[in-house]
């Protein structure tokens, strides 16, 4: 497709990326589906660290997706890459190391972008971002990954609705340009 314009991009970024980051990943690209947006936002993930490069999606986090609909499909694990803070439109940190370490690193005039994903959740919008995290599951068992998807899902549609106020301060994508 070419185009005016560029999808709006939003990364989400845990420690591994292989628990939290890819949960959010495939629960946001499917709420931008559903909200019609697919075309005009895309999503995708990674860790602060590289310590599970190469690895797919934990099997108890794709249980989580798998319970509520969402195929996990295939996920690689990667760590964050410094040009994606120009290249994304949206990094959102799981958790205030995660949050500490963007922010610390980016390059000027991107770290406006780096936000916590919980600051999108209504319950805790007001909290300091401190008060933001999700823990990380890895360290726990099944309920603390399910525990996990509810954090997240109670993020998402804040997330959705500030996308598409982006997206009204953007030219539309146009097909065939």
């Amino acid at each position: 497709m070419n185009s005016t314009a560029s999808p709006y991009r939003i990364i989400t970024v845990c420690t591994g990326n292989i628990c939290r980051s890819p949960m959010a990943e495939f629960m946001l690209a499917d709420a931008l589906r559903m909200a019609g947006l697919a075309d005009r936002a895309v999503v995708d993930s990674a860790g602060t660290t590289n310590y599970e490069a190469g690895r797919p999606i934990d099997p108890r986090a794709a249980r989580v997706l798998d319970a509520h609909g969402l195929r996990p499909g295939k996920h690689v694990a990667r760590q964050f890459q410094p040009e994606w803070y120009v290249e994304r439109d949206l990094i959102l940190a799981l958790d205030i190391d995660h949050y500490g370490h963007l922010r610390e690193f980016a390059p000027d005039g991107t770290a406006e972008k780096v936000r916590m994903l919980r600051s999108f959740d209504p319950a805790v919008a007001h909290l300091d971002a401190l008060d933001q995290g999700i823990e990380d599951p890895w360290f726990g068992d099944q309920s603390d990954f399910e525990s996990t998807w509810q954090l997240l899902n109670a993020a998402v549609p804040g997330i959705i609705e500030h996308v598409r106020h982006e997206l009204t301060r953007r030219p539309p994508l146009l097909a065939g340009a």
